[in-house]
């Protein structure tokens, strides 16, 4: 099911909700964040959402993450909840979500999945890639290895032909707890340097373009800025020019009516009390 119409316009509501939440916990703690994606091209393009777009992406560098984590155990309000894998035992993806309790969003294929299931925005954490390129290949295939074991819950049962299911089904027996702990001593052994690294990049999504392949400037995260979003003001990366076209190219040309949907596919949604 895509959404659309009226429930569309209610589930931007509700992301709107998370964002002005996640905004309002990083400015009481003076914590950087900047929106992303579709959410940043709705801001700068738009100023507020893409009319047909379903779902909102934030981004954090590794040491801001670790503040909003931290300060989320105090500050969250308790309509809301931070999932990631040390706050849900069921989630399996290397990346948190930020979720509206009482409410249902399940997604095409994640029917079975036991996790938390409510409606959310996805925040992605940023971390260093390494600057020399043999390092660096190796680098993108941890990244591209730890993020198939993630997905391989789904994709035992889903993906395409019986050799990928098989696999899927091989490497789903790695324990989720080794998976997470690879991910994390990546993420320390490329943050930790004293020079700051050249590339950054969320190591468990992939990118589009042949110039985003590795990660994207690191300097482009040197400063924020506020920017109005619907009816409120939220941050985005100062430099995101830079930024979004080598993510997306020319992302400020609209593109043609029939690619105007949504990108979720949903079972089932619940928008809970209004």
């Amino acid at each position: 099911m895509i959404i659309e119409g009226d429930n569309l316009k209610r589930l931007q509501g509700k992301l709107l909700e998370l964002l002005k939440e996640v905004d309002r916990i990083c400015r009481k703690n003076g914590i950087e964040y900047t929106l992303e994606g579709g959410t940043l091209l709705g801001s700068i393009r738009h100023g507020g959402f893409i009319p047909w777009d379903d779902d909102a992406d934030v981004i954090f560098m590794r040491d801001e993450y670790k503040k909003f984590y931290e300060a989320c155990k105090t500050d969250l309000d308790p309509k809301y909840f931070l999932q990631e894998f040390r706050t849900d035992p069921e989630y399996h993806w290397g990346y948190s979500k930020l979720r509206i309790n009482g409410t249902k969003f399940i997604q095409e294929r994640q029917e079975d999945l036991k996790f938390h299931k409510g409606i959310f925005i996805d925040v992605f954490i940023y971390d260093g890639v390494p600057d020399h390129f043999p390092m660096r290949q190796i680098h993108f295939f941890e990244c591209f290895f730890i993020r198939k074991c993630q997905y391989s819950i789904v994709g035992r049962k889903y993906a395409p032909n019986a050799f990928l299911r098989g696999w899927y089904s091989l490497i789903n027996h790695i324990p989720k707890k080794t998976v997470f702990n690879w991910m994390n001593r990546i993420a320390e052994r490329n943050n930790n340097s004293k020079k700051k690294h050249y590339l950054s990049r969320h190591m468990t999504f992939p990118y589009r373009t042949k110039q985003s392949k590795y990660g994207l400037p690191t300097h482009c995260f040197d400063e924020y800025i506020d920017v109005k979003f619907e009816d409120t003001t939220l941050r985005i990366l100062k430099g995101y020019d830079e930024y979004m076209t080598l993510k997306f190219g020319d992302y400020m040309t609209l593109p043609p009516p029939e690619k105007r949907i949504g990108v979720l596919h949903v079972v089932d949604i619940d928008f809970g009390e209004d």
